[in-house]
């Protein structure tokens, strides 16, 4: 097994890390810059800033706050919202991403992803694939524009569509349990890793490592983190104890 990435994600809205429950309800959690340096100092391997509200808003990403981070930091960087073209993404970059994911634009024009890869490469092509449970309970459903659109879309077909069309990651995020701290959709995790053959970035729901373990062996290839990190409940260091206590492979 490589090793693990435990990865912390900053919401982005207005210049200021935000978070909430599924998405909405968002409060401040504090400067993007300032929580960048205090987690690659904890030891992030990687480093994950949505712009929360580019999408809902009809704007592209706002790259100052990413020239803001890349200056304090010296890990990878992937970044999302907004991202609509080619060109979106060539100025993401150019801010100093490493990755650039696309959620809404990539949904509605699958061809992005071929684009994206095509012209900067599949390791710089993240899929950022928001899935709820379906209301019947069979399966989950693709969601977009931050959460507000349920798509109908079967969430695991559209993931392995993506891989099959460039994208060398996915960020997968459970809307069901974004916030709630109830711990990773480890069946949507199986689902969607044993479909495809690209890392898997489980989002969405950790309270404590004990539900990082569990992601990981459903098959993620690493795990995000938000809110028990921006509440200075436990730090990245503590994470990656609890993992490499279960004989996991982390960097420390």
């Amino acid at each position: 097994m490589l090793t693990l990435r435990v990865i912390p994600c900053l919401d982005v809205d207005a210049g200021r890390v935000v978070k909430g429950v599924r998405f909405s309800g968002l409060r401040d959690a504090g400067d993007p810059a300032e929580r960048a340096r205090a987690y690659e100092a904890q030891g992030a391997d990687e480093l994950v800033v949505l712009d929360v509200s580019a999408t809902p808003e009809g704007r592209s990403n706002a790259t100052d706050t990413v020239r803001r981070v890349r200056e304090v930091l010296g890990i990878p960087l992937t970044v999302g919202g907004g991202v609509r073209s080619v060109d979106d993404a060539r100025r993401l970059l150019e801010a100093g991403a490493d990755k650039v994911a696309s959620n809404t634009q990539a949904a509605v024009d699958p061809p992005l992803i071929d684009r994206l890869a095509t012209t900067f490469g599949s390791q710089c092509t993240v899929l950022a694939l928001d899935a709820a449970k379906r209301q019947d309970g069979d399966g989950w459903e693709l969601v977009v524009r931050s959460g507000k659109e349920r798509t109908g879309r079967c969430a695991v077909a559209w993931a392995r569509e993506a891989a099959a069309r460039g994208a060398g990651e996915i960020v997968l995020t459970s809307w069901d349990r974004d916030g709630t701290r109830a711990g990773y959709d480890t069946e949507l995790i199986q689902a969607v890793a044993s479909s495809v053959r690209i890392p898997i970035v489980a989002s969405g729901g950790a309270a404590h490592g004990e539900h990082m373990i569990a992601a990981v062996r459903a098959g993620a290839s690493a795990v995000l983190a938000a809110s028990i990190l921006h509440d200075g409940e436990t730090t990245v260091l503590d994470l990656k104890r609890a993992l490499a206590a279960a004989e996991l492979p982390v960097r420390t």
